[in-house]
């Protein structure tokens, strides 16, 4: 009862949208009531009513078939092409749904007509004359309907995630290849609808057909002006027959079942997947199957290509690498992690990277030419295909023969542990499936360098583990560079040879991941280390702190300057009182938070005579202290603890 009464609409909103739907279904009760169901047959099999169904439906399908090739492309364009007047074509486009039809009749004439714009020109180099022709017809019709068309496409396109597209360029398509293989496929349900409205709309033209191309019988006599003359003699004809137009347009609309702006395929994909768990019981691989094939014998692996880039724009820095060579890229939000590997794919106006691979220049090449592979961190699988036909595709788009590049998708997949799985939808998939399956396709495509973009961030901490032992392993017969965006050092330490800090786009460290470790130069890479990090300026007797205090270290820096103090968690003691003895920084403060890290508990302590600390002591020594969010606690770190990095 009291559901019922919170979902009850108010009386002031029903009772005019009861009146609404009333406004609206009177007309069609209308023709249902005064249509004679005992002449249905006899009035809508009359030879004027058959051959203007027929001629209907020439011309609607034809208009359709003009809608499709004009108005897909335009679509396309106002929802992928940043241009000035987009605001002016929109509204162009729109013009039609608004414009009486016999106003937009007589624009037709006045372009098209034999004494138009273009009609004289049409007329006597190519012969055509439009008015008072079945052409005609199609062109009136195609005016009015094409913009059903562009709009529910547009609205498909606009719901698609561009990583798709560019990701599909990233592994070699062409823009063309990519619209017809990827960007097509996915929006199919907004193209059908589109395409059904547009018939349909089509279907039932009158006013611009009638002013621009007249009422000749056979002609341009279509059903809707047929129900017209009808309406003159036959009334009772005429009711019948717009029975028929309204069956058919409630035939549409009901099948499409208010699809108007149509669904992308990835959401009809994942509602309609089963869900799948990452460890799969059926045809399990070998457990040795990830690492029985040497990585050196990859179909890739006889190039080598050391990278050099200099990137400019948002992002400014040099790049060098060589061949074989993992640099795990980390730094804050907004410091240009993924500039940079856009920049690298040439995908952004904010950077622009001249970029070499191997002893070839890609700077000016499109990005499905620079043989530089992507895989984003959601993996931007192609919903459509299967995992093997998503493994194939970068092949396929480099003129491998189909049976050729299937079977090296299949190589690969077996590869990094997911063979079993290559005729599964990627919404069938699991997250670490399909993370393997995304770096599949990267590497099957034959990249010459390799940027993946937080490959890792959506996996559960088991299966990360997993795919990061995959990655490593696969990793090391690479050719060319890979270039890894992470915020885990656990993947920073684990699968890169160097560690690339950004900040506001430009490189703050570059070093092996012990150098970065040991002397980070970073407030934020210390505390995704999990160290404390705190700025200062050196002083005589330690470091005068940023935030407020001081700070005595066993070993100084010259005096004025900047420098990092980084202290480890575990370094940290804790005390219910002040502590004696020789701890030379000493600290009361508050517990604001305790979480677990394995075995251990990290507690961060807030304090009024120094930064924030977070410091890791045992689950017992919590309890024996008596720690718990709110507590009273005194710290303490030893001078000899201290690391001082200069900045």
């Amino acid at each position: 009862m009291c559901l019922r009464d919170s979902t009850r609409p108010p009386l002031a909103l029903a009772l005019p949208a009861l009146l609404a739907v009333a406004f609206l279904l009177m007309p069609l009760i209308g023709i249902l009531v005064r249509t004679q169901w005992g002449e249905l047959g006899t009035h809508l099999g009359s030879p004027g009513v058959v051959e203007a169904l027929q001629l209907s439906l020439l011309v609607s399908l034809w208009a359709l078939g003009l809608s499709l090739l004009l108005g897909v492309p335009l679509a396309w364009l106002l929802a992928r092409v940043p241009f000035q007047g987009k605001a002016l074509v929109r509204s162009l486009v729109l013009l039609p749904m608004v414009l009486p039809p016999t106003v937009g009749g007589v624009a037709l004439l006045l372009g098209f007509g034999r004494r138009g714009l273009l009609g004289p020109w049409l007329e006597d180099i190519f012969g055509i004359t439009l008015p008072f022709h079945t052409s005609g017809a199609v062109v009136a019709a195609t005016f009015v309907a094409m913009p059903f068309l562009v709009i529910s496409l547009e609205g498909a396109l606009g719901g698609l995630k561009q990583s798709f597209e560019e990701t599909a360029a990233s592994l070699g398509a062409s823009p063309v290849r990519v619209f017809f293989t990827v960007t097509l496929p996915m929006v199919a349900p907004g193209l059908i609808a589109g395409a059904a409205l547009t018939w349909a709309r089509a279907l039932g033209e009158f006013g611009a057909t009638i002013t621009f191309a007249g009422n000749l019988p056979g002609t341009t006599q279509t059903l809707p002006l047929q129900v017209y003359l009808l309406l003159q003699d036959q009334p009772e004809a005429a009711t019948s027959v717009s029975l028929l137009l309204l069956a058919i347009a409630m035939a549409v609309l009901i099948a499409l079942r208010g699809r108007w702006t149509g669904t992308p395929v990835t959401a009809r994909e994942a509602a309609a997947a089963p869900p799948v768990s990452d460890e799969t019981p059926a045809a399990a691989p070998d457990p040795g199957t990830e690492t029985a094939a040497p990585p050196e014998s990859a179909p890739h692996g006889a190039g080598r290509w050391p990278l050099h880039a200099t990137v400019t724009g948002f992002n400014q820095l040099t790049l060098a690498a060589e061949p074989g060579t993992t640099i795990a890229v980390v730094g804050e939000n907004g410091a240009g992690k993924t500039t940079l590997l856009r920049a690298l794919l040439g995908l952004t106006p904010r950077a622009h990277a001249d970029l070499r691979l191997g002893d070839a220049d890609v700077t000016a090449l499109p990005p499905h030419k620079r043989q530089v592979a992507w895989v984003p961190q959601d993996g931007a699988l192609f919903p459509h295909l299967s995992a093997l036909a998503n493994t194939a595709y970068g092949l396929r788009a480099r003129g491998v023969p189909r049976a050729d590049a299937r079977r090296e998708a299949q190589d690969w997949l077996d590869r990094l542990g997911v063979g079993h799985l290559a005729q599964r939808k990627p919404a069938q998939l699991s997250g670490g499936q399909a993370q393997r399956v995304a770096l599949a396709r990267a590497l099957a495509a034959r990249p010459r360098l390799l940027l993946l973009d937080e490959p890792l961030a959506a996996l559960d901490q088991t299966t990360r583990a997993r795919v990061r032992h995959t990655l490593r392993t696969h990793l090391a017969g690479f050719g060319g560079v890979c270039l890894i965006v992470t915020h885990d050092p656990v993947e920073a330490v684990s699968l890169a040879d160097r560690v690339l800090v950004l900040a506001d786009g430009r490189t703050l460290q570059d070093a092996p991941p012990a150098e970065v470790s040991r002397h980070p130069r970073s407030p934020w890479v210390a505390r995704m280390l999990g160290r404390n990090a705190w700025p200062g300026i050196a002083s005589a007797d330690g470091l005068a702190l940023a935030e407020g205090g001081r700070l005595v270290v066993a070993e100084t820096l010259p005096e004025g300057a900047q420098a990092l103090a980084i202290i480890a968690p575990e370094a940290v003691s804790v005390h219910r009182e002040r502590p004696g003895g020789s701890p030379r920084n000493v600290w009361p403060g508050t517990v604001r938070e305790i979480t677990a890290v394995g075995s251990r508990l990290r507690v961060l302590i807030a304090s009024g005579g120094a930064p924030d600390l977070v410091a890791e002591i045992t689950p017992e020594a919590a309890s024996e202290l008596g720690i718990a969010d709110g507590a009273a606690v005194w710290t303490s770190v030893k001078a000899t603890e201290v690391t001082l990095v200069r900045l």
